[in-house]
């Protein structure tokens, strides 16, 4: 093909980089300058790669009704409208277009004439350019380009209208289907009436996803819509920052004064305060402190539409040590794209001194998703599994208004399974029952079971003490205080009553802990114990899974050096049984349900092999100090931190708890029959000497340290002695024999005291044993009366 000749003397020949459509919504699509090449300069690449199997493959010619192809000759009203046909022909036959080179007039400086190209035209140039100012390298772009040379060329005549010199309609490449063409940049187009639902839809406080769904079901398909969801992201994006105007500045300004009455109050705006600005996201010193101490897991909730604006209001939450939601920092997001929540929860995380936490839970989001993966990396992610549930009544509607016990079925599948194992099973169960094995958005879901089906997280710990306390904390914090006709002036006023709100309910709950005593509901030490550790809705829920044991059997089922297997169920319910490995020298137990890894609570499963294997007390690795009296006592996220405090208490325990079980052993089996007995008695009784004479030496090697260390100093000074104090060291012999005296005195009394705890400790054990056996007589004969009135 060759161009029209032209008068290059009144004529010059320039690049318009103009993109395609003055509606163009997908700002993050914008083609950069470097992008673009010219006729000649693809040309030369062309020739230089033309080797390439791309290029040099086989030609791809456009099929469909010739009569509605371009032609030379052919004639437009404008240049608009010679583009606006190219670009319908490129939608019917499957590719993109773009606006490549012009000429304009040296008279005038009017455009005679354009070049509408396939957006495949030549190759991406790339240009030595220098890194960001902040560091930040651009992220890598897939190639698009190909040297494809389908064209439409269009001159202006003298009589202003605009005709066609040149087509060329072969492609390089393959052309996309019509169920795939909505993706391609030149036929993304947000429409008017599409604009109009999107507004109302947000409106009413529904997310960028939730609105494509409507979308998709009002057109009758994605191809109809005419767009993506990113392209519905950033005309929401650009809606919000014309509708809030100036009102921004309401938020700055409170934010600035915060931080003027204390420096430790932290905010970030991303973007230009004075120009366009994008998210914001501020922490108030108590929120940071916060954090040091419950920081271990957090929730992040993008649902809750708190303002007029339908502005995302995200909080940052935790669980302090009541159970009650407390607050580690808030955003404002105007744009929820990748890089926005990217640059949020970096810039959250720094505010929190940059400890991220041990798990996060998020909305079922792609988006976040990818910005978790990325600044968290080492972080355990969950999703709410209640957004998942809200979700399931939008994606089967249908489903649950033919069969409406689905629903509960699915509670029950996801909520009550113990195990991967029994989850799949029951998954799959429920889903052929139902004939929904192919329903796409339950394989979506089924695909991310790993990050909201409890069974898959119970690893891990995210504080979760109930079935329902994620639905309470996620989305409360500010409920009551702020709605969907809150101004951000009233924003600022109603956050400030909710923050007091949460403060007075915190005290409440730690007046509570410390005035009233709670009713024990068993004679058990570790009861006591725990009344007095954890605060009192912590106790409540300890005391439920302490009192459940009484209804529980453990059978050892395997026994090696340190670690015992032991089989734990329900009375009559041995079918449902759980697993606990107990390793009694380091006094630590791990349970098949990992409800202390969840929660940082013993379960009932443990604390009933703590109850046969006679552990009248909880170890001290098994009280997490965030949900005792004194979790803000100090900083307590460090694993290791209790045992510096308490060290010297958990190796007595430790070793009081060992010396109890080897000797329980000799009880349990010295009781079966007389021979047995005697020789347990026998051998208790000469391991009490040698503990008897080890204390004897442990005794006199004190007491030869003590005086060793007083005479040191004298003889240190003995060049000084005069003749009388000589005298008076010649009689420390007499001193000596009169302590060895004494010593052996302090010994036999000693024994004699030893003696008495003997019978003491016998007499206790044969107590305690009776004490169990009643507990279980009792038990049984409590579920024989429930039984019988049942019946």
């Amino acid at each position: 093909m060759e161009f029209e000749q032209l008068n290059m003397g009144n004529e010059v020949i320039e690049f318009d980089m103009m993109g395609l459509g003055d509606d163009a919504v997908d700002i993050e699509h914008t083609v950069e300058d470097d992008d673009l090449v010219d006729d000649s300069a693809a040309t030369t690449v062309g020739g230089r790669s033309g080797g390439n199997s791309v290029s040099g493959s086989q030609l791809y010619i456009p099929q469909g009704d010739s009569n509605l192809e371009p032609f030379e000759g052919m004639e437009f009203e404008s240049e608009e409208a010679a583009k606006a046909f190219y670009n319908s022909y490129a939608r019917r036959v499957g590719f993109s277009t773009r606006v490549s080179m012009s000429r304009r007039s040296r008279r005038d400086g009017a455009i005679i004439q354009r070049s509408f190209v396939c957006a495949k035209e030549g190759f991406r140039v790339d240009k030595d350019k220098p890194n960001r100012p902040d560091g930040r390298v651009k992220r890598p772009r897939a190639e698009t380009r190909v040297g494809c040379k389908a064209m439409l060329v269009v001159k202006i005549k003298e009589s202003g209208r605009w005709v066609v010199s040149a087509f060329i309609r072969e492609h390089n490449h393959e052309l996309v289907p019509p169920d795939k063409v909505h993706c391609l940049r030149s036929h993304r187009h947000v429409s008017g009436s599409a604009k109009s639902l999107i507004d109302t839809l947000q409106s009413a406080g529904i997310g960028p996803s939730g609105i494509m769904s409507a979308l998709i079901k009002e057109y009758g398909g994605i191809s109809n819509v005419g767009f993506t969801e990113r392209d519905c992201r950033n005309y929401m994006r650009s809606s919000r920052q014309r509708t809030l105007g100036g009102d921004t500045q309401i938020i700055l300004d409170y934010l600035r004064n915060k931080q003027a009455e204390n420096p430790l109050f932290f905010y970030a705006v991303q973007g230009d305060e004075d120009q366009c600005m994008s998210n914001i996201f501020w922490a108030d010193p108590k929120a940071r402190t916060n954090y040091t101490y419950f920081g271990d897991t957090v929730t992040f909730d993008t649902t809750y539409r708190s303002n007029r604006y339908r502005l995302p209001f995200a909080p940052f939450t935790g669980v302090n040590h009541h159970g009650q939601p407390v607050l580690f920092g808030c955003a404002l997001l105007i744009n929820e794209s990748e890089a926005s929540f990217v640059w949020l929860f970096k810039t959250w995380v720094a505010a929190m001194s940059g400890r991220p936490p041990v798990s996060i839970t998020t909305d079922h989001d792609r988006v976040i998703r990818l910005a978790v993966t990325q600044v968290f990396p080492e972080t355990r992610h969950g999703f709410c599994k209640w957004h998942i549930f809200k979700e399931c009544q939008e994606k089967l509607s249908h489903v649950l208004s033919e069969r409406p016990t689905f629903e509960a079925e699915l509670h029950k599948c996801v909520g009550l399974a113990d195990s991967i194992e029994e989850f799949e099973s029951w998954w799959f169960s429920l889903i052929d029952g139902y004939d929904l094995r192919e329903h796409e958005w339950l394989q979506g879901i089924y695909a991310d079971r790993r990050q909201w089906v409890p069974a898959y997280l119970r690893d891990t710990f995210f504080a979760e003490l109930s079935i329902t306390q994620h639905s309470d904390s996620m989305n409360s914090y500010f409920d009551g205080y702020v709605n969907a006709s809150t101004t951000l002036q009233q924003f600022v006023k109603q956050y400030e009553k909710a923050l007091e709100s949460r403060h007075e309910k915190e005290v409440k709950a730690d007046y509570d802990t410390i005035n009233t005593a709670p009713v024990l509901k068993t004679p058990s030490p570790m009861e006591k114990q725990a009344s007095g550790l954890y605060t009192r809705k912590l106790f409540i829920k300890f005391q439920e899974e302490l009192v459940e044991t009484l209804t529980f059997l453990a059978t050892k089922v395997e026994d090696e050096e340190a670690t015992t297997t032991y089989r734990v169920a329900k009375y009559e319910e041995i079918h449902k049984a759980y697993h606990v490995s107990f390793n009694v020298l380091e006094m630590k137990a791990s349970c098949s349900c990992h409800m202390f890894e969840f929660s940082g609570l013993l379960c009932r499963h443990i604390l009933t092999v703590f109850r046969v294997t006679n552990v009248l007390t909880l170890p001290p690795h098994y009280v997490l100090k965030r949900w005792t009296r004194n979790a803000k006592s100090g900083v307590i996220l460090e694993d290791h931190s209790r045992d510096l405090l308490n060290g010297s208490r958990e190796s007595l325990t430790v070793r009081y708890n060992n010396l109890r079980h080897e000797a329980l052993k000799y009880v349990d089996e010295g009781v079966k029959s007389v021979e047995t007995y005697n020789v347990a008695i026998n051998a208790i009784r000469e391991a009490a000497n040698k503990v008897a004479l080890a204390k004897t030496n442990a005794g006199k090697f004190a007491i030869t340290s003590e005086t060793g260390r007083g005479d040191r100093p004298q003889e240190g000074k003995q060049a000084n002695l005069n003749p009388a104090n000589t005298q008076r060291g010649l009689e420390q012999p007499a001193s000596v024999d009169d302590q060895d005296k004494k010593i052996q005195k302090l010994t036999r009394q000693l024994e004699r005291a030893r003696r008495k705890c003997e019978v003491y400790r016998a007499n206790l054990l044969s107590i305690l044993k009776d004490i169990e056996d009643q507990k279980l007589q009792l038990s049984v004969k409590v579920q024989n009366i429930k039984l019988g009135t049942k019946d």
